[in-house]
């Protein structure tokens, strides 16, 4: 919530920005259709905003706890949805760095374990005691993390990650991945067979892996069987049981190996259910043996399957269906706390502080930022002109970058997203020094939206340009200076050219009508991010103003002015103004700052039945 001390003239517009600003965040329901209007204006209600907190300061509000209010959850607490949204696209990161991941294990807490059942009083369950299956689970999974990554027993590990996760009734399981080293590498189905199995082994043969296979790689009952099953989906298993039966281990057509499923005398189970190689979920033996609770280890073969495991692995916890509006204060701690599943393992997890997520390599995430437009923290006591005069407010990992390619000519010859490999970051002095130890890091920046404009092409130039001293030294190439990072990106060739879009442009003018070929104009700004705004304008300007002049006898100047107000109409539809974009500036005459919000217009102008007055 947008909290103003205004004085009394500006009261009224400020009230009207509070009820925007809690439409937007909360997506309220607004009758008459209202809310689709509502978030493709969110950029322009969002600029009204910022012009309120203008208003604040100009009118004498210097306390930080009345300028503005919102509580959110940062990325540095686990388990938020930012904290989410960064470790996935670490892990993206970590495949760019490693390559692709080459096993997927998921590991799940056995309740029958003898180390849990031995200590359970007389008349008690496994369930009656979490704190037993948790910490039982993190010693065995512990070990397992010591075999397979320390031990190498199913290769050579690169880098690695997990999850801890809980499901609905309790039970702790973990989802790693693995990325082995290139001697190590599973490159064809005789590798897969090496490591992964999914038949039953014969009872005479392997009666100890035989009876494991059956009490913890069994998929279901699902199907005909069992239409009631988690895993039924619009009438079918979403695991996709029962596979086919194959004489030979083959690569798949969805990320995963078809694994050998030979046709073989099925098992019964009791109770008139029997089963056969078709329902087994693929194990590794030798872990199946050891740990003696369900361990499913796939093969990644594809590079398809990177962006849905790691999606997978980051999906975040459970949480109940429901929709919750608490007031107009826009809280992400109570949307975190609401409707939140938490079953008593993972409560116990936390309280004994064990690890839910880890990744190696560790990533180092590098801020961006446009000059002087940083993030600053402050405390709501503060005053304004104290945090804008803290030298150490001014201060960031770019900006220090900067100054270490200044003093250290080292650290020139590698890019922005390249330097934590070589110096770490010390947040309390906010400096950058040479990394001593041998601990591997990698970098990462941001991700930056190409609707955020220059930023974007700052992000672009940052993973090019190796050594920068300055803003100058980005903006500057070839002795000349631009105003812009995306004109320094496009003269440095880092920016496609737009013949694709000149050549739809030229075949529309022959095709449609000028208001028609105004909307495509609008799109292809949006969507398409030309290089050359201008060009554009210039050569299809005549076209797209062909009916103002049947219309109207007038001189190029409004027809101008015309085409830019109808222009910025459309783009406003999107979130945007013509202000975003390299054409001529829109005359301040043009809009009626003054005039009632246009939200509000169309709700008035809603026709009210005489029985409802």
């Amino acid at each position: 919530m947008l909290q103003i001390r205004p004085n009394d003239q500006s009261m009224l517009l400020n009230a009207g920005r509070l009820l925007q600003q809690y439409v937007v965040d909360n997506y309220v329901k607004i009758e008459s259709g209202r809310l689709r209007w509502v978030k493709e204006h969110q950029g322009d209600i969002r600029s009204e905003l910022y012009q309120g907190l203008h208003d604040a300061l100009h009118v004498g509000e210097t306390n930080a706890e009345n300028i503005g209010k919102r509580t959110i959850l940062s990325s540095s607490f686990i388990g938020g949805r930012r904290d989410m949204t960064q470790r996935y696209e670490d892990g993206m990161a970590i495949v760019l760095n490693g390559g692709k991941p080459d096993i997927f294990l998921t590991m799940t807490c056995n309740p029958s374990w003898s180390e849990i059942t031995s200590e359970l009083l007389p008349f008690q369950t496994p369930q009656d005691r979490p704190d037993l299956l948790t910490r039982i689970f993190r010693s065995k999974f512990e070990k397992l993390k010591n075999d397979v990554i320390n031990k190498g027993v199913l290769g050579k590990v690169k880098s690695y990650m997990y999850v801890t996760e809980f499901q609905k009734r309790g039970l702790p399981h973990v989802h790693m991945l693995l990325v082995l080293e290139s001697n190590d590498k599973l490159r064809d189905p005789k590798d897969y067979d090496s490591m992964v199995r999914a038949d039953l082994p014969k009872l005479e043969c392997e009666p100890q892996l035989h009876e494991a296979v059956i009490r913890h790689m069994i998929h279901g009952p699902c199907g005909i069987i069992n239409r009631k099953s988690p895993c039924m989906k619009d009438g079918h298993c979403k695991k996709r049981y029962p596979k086919q039966f194959l004489d030979e281990t083959r690569q798949g057509t969805d990320s995963y190996p078809e694994y050998r499923r030979r046709f073989d005398e099925s098992v019964s189970l009791g109770r008139d259910r029997s089963v056969d190689n078709r329902w087994v979920v693929p194990y590794n033996p030798w872990l199946l043996l050891k740990y003696d609770c369900h361990i499913n280890v796939e093969i990644c073969s594809s590079i398809k399957s990177i962006k849905y495991l790691y999606k997978y692995v980051y999906k975040g916890p459970d949480r109940v269906a429901v929709e919750v509006h608490k007031g107009s204060y826009m809280d992400e701690v109570q949307q975190y706390v609401d409707a939140r599943w938490i079953c008593a393992p993972e409560a116990l997890w936390k309280i004994f502080r064990f690890t839910l997520y880890r990744l190696y390599p560790s990533v180092e995430r590098l801020q961006i930022h446009l000059p002087n437009r940083h993030q600053v923290r402050f405390y709501d006591h503060q005053q304004i002109a104290d945090v804008l005069n803290n030298e150490r407010n001014s201060k960031t990992m770019l900006t220090q970058f900067f100054a270490l390619n200044l003093r250290d000519p080292q650290a020139r010859k590698y890019l922005y997203r390249e330097i934590p490999e070589h110096y770490c970051w010390n947040k309390r002095g906010m400096e950058w020094h040479r990394r001593r130890s041998t601990r591997k890091v990698i970098g990462r920046i941001y991700t930056v939206s190409p609707s955020e404009g220059d930023k974007f092409y700052l992000r672009l130039l940052l993973s090019h340009v190796t050594g920068p001293t300055s803003w100058e030294y980005l903006l500057t190439n070839n002795g000349m200076t631009f105003s812009t990072f995306k004109k320094s990106a496009e003269d440095r060739g880092f920016l496609e050219t737009d013949h694709s879009i000149r050549d739809c442009l030229v075949k529309a003018t022959s095709l449609r009508m000028p208001y028609a070929l105004r909307r495509l104009f609008v799109t292809i700004l949006i969507f398409c991010e030309p290089t050359d705004v201008r060009g554009l304008w210039n050569e299809f300007f005549t076209h797209m103003v062909e009916d103002y002049q049947t219309a109207n006898n007038v001189v190029e100047s409004d027809l101008t002015n015309m085409l830019l107000k109808d222009l910025n109409e459309l783009l406003n539809l999107h979130g945007k103004k013509i202000d975003d974009y390299d054409l001529p500036s829109l005359p301040p005459n043009t809009i009626d700052r003054g005039a009632v919000p246009s939200i509000i217009q169309e709700e008035l102008a809603i026709d009210i039945p005489n029985e409802d007055i």
